[in-house]
């Protein structure tokens, strides 16, 4: 039996949707009829019905045009929905199990600035690159405010529907349009045993410039979205999957009253020994394994007690897990992933190392490579489970905040200088620094390390970007100790 009876991509204007769409159009089986809700037409601006139906007709009874795309014989048929569509059947679409829901976004300034373009020229799709308008948009920053307020609204009204219903989406980014694994992916999602041996080549992209050549004063749009952050910006569903707050993961001094919430992926042996170090004792006397219940009892019984976690920069992070987790084959590899980047994904793994023939650049292309793995399984786009070892570390201290959030947050290059104070501030005068973390093997981020891959550890971890205020990666310096007790 069909998963699906009928398809829906919601997007809006300006987001790649007419791309998809010729793409789905490609596959057998499967029919998308453009916006077949739009108040202003049906389908196409030059259409007169859809499957019998006409623009009357639907606009007197919705539900008969919904019915006869779900009853479409040997098809799976489907359309583009936007904010402000027909909103008489939002509701249907949402608590219908059988309708799969496509949710295709596209940073909302890209989407404004083509909007506008479009709008100035009049040219809504291009085929002949030689007959490209070119223009450029007027920001106006009340107007971005309301085209980013309906965005928004209209996304996080799809994802509270899906969690109330326990429905999934599949989510789709702008940029994913252009990667032929990730069509595919969505075609195998839908049902359908065909596959596309290339993406569609008909539409070109209308506006490739940078942002800031496209826009009438890039000085203003600069001011004016500095102005308007206050309206939350970057309150767009967050796909990464929610979990619970790691508590058994928590480790406390032996005797000083000091608990690490480890955020994984980190320097977690490294602080753990400095922490059981602190009462002489060795790493497994520190206390490990609580329950939450155990854990309110120490806190309760260490009046004064102090938290802290270590933030590791993203891209340094995942590159040693990459090393330790994927590239090994050893205690702790995740082999069952391992097999997927070698074998779905094509990632030049070696089946065990040492191996004389990977050499420095085929590290960084595996590298590179499950760093768009990361990528797509935040993004809910991979059947494999997204680990907390590349979780973005904004996550995992929102998750820890359902029981308790650390009372300091330190930079892993800053171990040195703040947590000797710290253990001071908990009456361990006398502490030396932690030790630092041993080098990544085979190879050292630094033996790879390049723009390309602070571009891409930007677009995987932008969350983390933009709430620590991390800059590209660069090798850590060396910070001295704070003194403790009085000069």
């Amino acid at each position: 039996m069909a998963r699906f009876d009928l398809f829906v991509v919601f997007a809006d204007m300006r987001t790649g949707s007419n791309f998809l769409e010729a793409n789905l159009n490609a596959l057998p089986g499967i029919r998308c009829h453009g916006e077949a809700f739009n108040p202003h037409f049906i389908g196409y601006p030059k259409r007169d019905q859809i499957l019998g139906i006409d623009r009357t007709a639907r606009d007197a009874d919705p539900g008969a045009l919904l019915a006869a795309l779900r009853a479409a014989p040997d098809t799976l048929d489907g359309f583009r929905y936007f904010h402000d569509h027909d909103p008489r059947i939002l509701d249907d679409l949402l608590a219908d199990p059988r309708c799969a829901k496509i949710v295709l976004n596209r940073n909302p300034l890209e989407s404004y600035v083509s909007w506008k373009i479009a709008r100035q020229t009049g040219q809504w799709k291009l085929t002949d690159m030689s007959r490209r308008k070119a223009a450029r948009a007027a920001f106006d920053g009340a107007e971005f405010e309301r085209h980013v307020s309906e965005l928004q609204d209209f996304q996080l009204r799809i994802l509270h529907a899906l969690q109330v219903t326990g429905q999934s989406a599949f989510w789709l980014d702008y940029e994913d349009l252009k990667r032929l694994d990730v069509v595919n992916g969505l075609a195998a999602w839908l049902g359908s045993e065909a596959r596309l041996e290339a993406l569609d080549d008909t539409l070109k992209r209308q506006n490739p410039a940078p942002l800031e050549a496209k826009v009438a004063d890039p000085a203003a749009l600069e001011k004016e979205l500095a102005r308007i952050d206050r309206f939350h910006l970057s309150r767009t569903p967050n796909l990464e999957p929610r979990r619970g707050p790691a508590v058994p993961s928590f480790v406390a001094a032996p005797e000083t009253p000091l608990l690490y919430m480890p955020l994984r992926g980190g320097p977690e042996a490294e602080v753990a020994r400095w922490l059981a170090a602190l009462d002489g004792a060795p790493p497994e006397a520190l206390a490990a394994n609580f329950t939450q219940k155990e854990l309110r009892q120490w806190m309760k019984a260490h009046p004064g007690h102090r938290r802290f976690t270590v933030l590791r920069h993203p891209l340094a992070r995942a590159h040693a897990v990459f090393c330790a987790r994927i590239l090994s084959t050893g205690e702790g590899a995740f082999r069952r992933i391992r097999r997927h980047l070698l074998r779905q994904r094509g990632l030049p793994l070696p089946e065990a190392l040492p191996d004389p023939r990977y050499d420095a650049a085929a590290h960084r292309a595996a590298f590179e490579g499950f760093l768009d793995f990361v990528k797509d399984n935040l993004a809910g786009l991979t059947n494999l489970r997204t680990d907390p070892h590349w979780t973005s570390q904004a996550q995992l201290l929102h998750d820890m905040s359902a029981f308790a959030l650390p009372d300091l947050v330190v930079r892993e290059e800053e171990m040195a200088a703040w947590l000797p104070a710290l253990a001071a501030a908990a009456g361990r005068e006398v502490a030396s620094a932690p030790d630092g973390a041993p080098g990544d093997t085979p190879f050292a981020l630094r033996d790879i390390h390049d723009t390309g891959l602070d571009a891409k550890a930007r677009q995987v971890y932008a969350r983390d970007f933009r709430q620590f205020g991390f800059t590209d990666w660069r090798p850590a310096a060396v910070t001295r100790p704070v003194r403790a007790g009085p000069r």
